[in-house]
């Protein structure tokens, strides 16, 4: 049976914390910055936990050794 490898754009976007829980950086901060409101921008900040069962999902099929 040959070894499961760890998809590499998954590991460049997700981590899982030592609770299991995956977390993501928000969406929406790359470019276009000039028609969001201040709101939007400053909420945009830092990294989100994702829900559990699209957290199940994301560590069962792109990150299977974390």
């Amino acid at each position: 049976m040959p070894k499961l490898k760890t998809k590499s754009g998954a590991k460049k976007r997700f981590k899982v914390t030592a609770g299991g829980m995956v977390l993501y950086q928000q969406s929406r901060k790359r470019h276009g910055m000039i028609k969001r409101t201040n709101k939007q921008i400053r909420q945009l900040r830092g990294t989100s936990v994702l829900f559990k069962t699209d957290g199940d999902k994301i560590k069962k099929f792109f990150l299977p050794n974390d």
